[in-house]
C-alpha cells in the first residue's frame, strides 16, 4: 500500500496535537463526564469579577445567561419585550413609563416589582461600582449628576408608581431613551446586592452568597483560582424552561490551545475568540453573525505630546496602508474594513472622503510639525494590544511608520486599563473598540467623539470640538425619524474626520462564537444573548 509523503508538522499543529493530548486531565473531570446538554465555554481570561454591573469587560458578554434586563435587542436591532411589556414616552419625551411583567420573578420565588428595577438602575449608576458604559443609559435621568459625584444613593427620576409601574423623569428630552434601557448595562439584580450605605455587597453573585437571580440560569459553583465557573438552570425562571442542562466556563488562557479543544470537541463556544486564522480554523459558521454599529480602531490622544500636534497626527494616519493592514489582520473575514465611524446605522455617509494612504505627503507632515523629524520624537506607546489579531495590527502600524518615517520608538502594552493614570502617562495610541447599543448615528457618536464621552476624555485625551458637540446636541433633541438626525450626525463625524485623531481599522461582525452545533446562541449590538433558554447543543 502506498502511503504517499508524510504530512509536514508546523509548529502551530503541533502545540495543537500536544494540547488535545493533555487538556482531558486538566478540564474534563468525573463531574465534567455526566450526559446532559451542556454547553462548554472556553474563556480567555482567568477574570476574578462576575458582577454584572461593571458594564463592560469579557464577563459581560455572558451577563444574559443569569440576568434579565428591561428590554431586548434581536440580532436584526428590532426590541422586544422582557421585564417590560409596555412602555410610553410623553408628548415632550421628558417622561417615559414602563410596565413590568406580572409574572417576572427571581430565582427564589419573589416578584421583580418596580422597585427592584429603580434599585438595580440606582446600584448600576453608583460611582463604587465602576459601570463604564452607565453614562450611555442614564446620564439624562434627574439626579443622575448628584448620584455620580457622591451624593446620595438614589435617582431623584426614577418613581415608582405601584409594583409593576416605573416612571422615569429626564432632564431633557430624549425621545430614543426607551431605546437605551434595553441593555444588560443596567441589569436586574436582587435587593441583597445592595448594602445599607447603596453600594454594591461583595461578590454577591457567588453561590455561596444565597441570592437569586432573574436570569435562565444560576450560578452553581464558582472556582475563580481555577476559572471554572458552572450554571444550571433556574427553575423559577419567569420566561421559557431553558434548553440546557448545564453551562460550564473554562478559563484557557492560550488562544492555540482554545483553538484545539474547540476543533477537538472539548469546547463548544467562546467569550471572545479574535484571531487572523479563525475562519481557516474553526469555519464561517463559528464567526458568522449580523453587522453590528461598533468598530475597533486606533485612537491618537491629542492631549500627549506627540499627538497633541495635528501634524504628528497626519503623518501617523496617511503612512500607514490600511487596505493591508486589514487584509493582514482578517485576510477571510467575519469583519469589515472601516473607513468612517458610522456603521450598520442610517446615518453612515456614503460621500465619505477616508484619509488616504500618502507616504510622501506623510513625511512632509512630519517635519512640518513642531518636532521636524522622527528623531525628535518622544517614545510612542500603544494600549489595549491584547489578543493576536491586537498584536498583529499594532505592529504592522509600527512598521508602516519605520519604514516611511522613519520612526523606531514604539512600545506596546497589553491592556488600556493598565495604561498610565496620570494625563502626561497616558499613551498616545489606544486600541479600543466604540459603538452604540441604540442603532441611532446621533447615539453612536455620542459615545465615540463627543467632549463627555468616555472614549473622548480617555481614549482621545481630553478631545473636545465645539462643532461635533453642537451637531450632537441639537441632533439628539430630534425625533427618532427625522432625517435631521442623521444630517446632523454626519456634520458631526465630518468635523472629527478634519482633525485627524484616528486610525480607522475594521467594524465588527457580532460572531456567535460557537460550533454549528450550537444554535440559539445569536447575539445582538449589545453583545447579549437575544434567548439565553433557547441556547442548545445538538450534535
Amino acid at each position: 500500500m502506498h502511503l504517499g509523503r508524510p504530512a509536514l508538522i508546523t509548529r502551530r499543529r503541533a502545540v495543537q496535537l500536544l494540547a488535545t493530548s493533555t487538556i482531558v486531565s486538566r478540564f474534563i473531570s468525573p463531574a465534567r463526564a455526566q450526559t446532559g446538554n451542556i454547553l462548554r465555554i472556553g474563556h480567555p481570561l482567568l477574570d476574578q469579577d462576575w458582577s454584572p454591573l461593571r458594564g463592560g469587560g469579557v464577563p459581560f458578554r455572558w451577563n444574559a445567561l443569569w440576568c434579565a434586563t428591561g428590554m431586548v435587542f434581536d440580532s436584526d436591532a428590532s426590541l422586544l419585550p422582557y421585564i417590560f411589556t409596555q412602555w410610553q414616552g410623553s408628548d415632550d419625551d421628558r417622561t417615559w413609563e414602563f410596565k413590568l411583567d406580572l409574572s417576572a420573578g427571581f430565582s427564589d420565588g419573589s416578584r421583580i416589582t418596580a422597585s427592584e428595577v429603580k434599585q438595580s438602575w440606582e446600584l448600576a449608576a453608583m460611582p463604587a461600582s465602576g459601570n463604564q458604559r452607565i453614562d450611555q443609559v442614564l446620564s439624562a435621568v434627574l439626579g443622575y449628576r448628584e448620584l455620580r459625584a457622591g451624593d446620595g444613593a438614589a435617582l431623584e427620576g426614577i418613581e415608582v408608581v405601584d409594583d409593576i409601574t416605573l416612571r422615569i423623569r429626564l432632564e431633557a428630552p430624549d425621545p430614543l431613551f426607551f431605546k437605551r434601557v434595553a441593555t444588560q448595562i443596567v441589569p436586574i439584580v436582587p435587593p441583597g446586592a445592595r448594602l445599607e450605605d447603596g453600594n454594591e455587597r461583595p461578590q454577591w453573585w457567588l453561590p455561596e452568597q444565597g441570592l437569586p437571580v432573574s436570569g435562565p440560569f444560576r450560578f452553581a459553583e464558582v472556582d475563580l483560582a481555577a476559572g471554572n465557573l458552572t450554571l444550571v438552570p433556574n427553575e423559577k425562571f419567569f420566561g421559557p424552561k431553558p434548553r440546557l442542562d448545564r453551562i460550564e466556563i473554562l478559563s484557557v488562557t492560550d488562544t492555540i490551545e482554545a483553538v484545539a479543544m474547540l476543533q477537538g470537541g472539548l469546547l463548544d463556544a467562546h467569550s471572545d475568540l479574535v484571531t487572523p486564522s479563525i475562519i481557516k480554523d474553526l469555519g464561517n459558521a463559528f464567526s458568522s453573525g449580523p453587522m453590528i454599529p461598533k468598530g475597533h480602531h486606533f485612537w491618537l490622544n491629542v492631549g500627549r505630546e506627540p499627538t497633541n500636534d495635528i501634524n504628528v497626527r497626519r503623518a501617523l494616519i496617511m503612512a500607514v496602508d490600511r487596505q493591508k493592514l486589514f487584509d493582514l489582520t482578517f485576510p477571510d473575514g467575519p469583519n469589515e474594513r472601516a473607513d468612517q465611524l458610522l456603521n450598520s446605522v442610517s446615518g453612515v455617509d456614503p460621500n465619505h472622503k477616508p484619509h488616504p494612504f500618502d507616504p510622501e505627503a506623510a513625511r512632509q507632515a512630519l517635519m512640518e510639525s513642531s518636532f521636524g523629524s522622527a528623531a525628535a520624537l518622544p517614545w510612542l506607546e500603544f494600549a489595549g494590544i491584547s489578543n493576536p489579531s491586537n498584536t498583529l495590527a499594532a505592529d504592522f502600524i509600527a512598521s508602516q511608520w519605520k519604514l516611511h518615517l522613519g520612526i523606531t520608538k514604539v512600545r506596546m502594552l497589553p491592556q488600556v486599563d493598565r495604561a498610565g493614570q496620570r494625563p502626561e502617562e497616558a499613551p498616545q495610541i489606544f486600541r479600543d473598540d466604540v459603538g452604540t447599543r441604540v442603532p441611532d448615528a446621533v447615539a453612536y457618536l455620542e459615545a465615540a467623539i463627543q467632549s463627555g464621552s468616555s472614549n473622548a476624555m480617555n481614549k482621545l485625551g481630553g478631545y473636545i470640538n465645539p462643532e461635533v458637540d453642537a451637531a450632537l446636541a441639537e441632533g439628539g433633541k430630534l425625533g427618532i425619524d427625522n432625517p435631521g438626525r442623521d444630517f446632523l450626525a454626519r456634520q458631526a463625524m465630518r468635523a472629527f474626520h478634519a482633525d485627524f485623531a484616528m486610525i480607522p481599522w475594521y467594524h465588527e461582525t457580532m460572531s456567535r462564537w460557537a460550533m454549528p452545533y450550537v444554535t440559539g446562541i445569536d447575539k445582538n449590538l449589545d453583545w447579549q444573548v437575544v434567548r439565553p433558554w433557547d441556547i442548545a447543543v445538538e450534535r
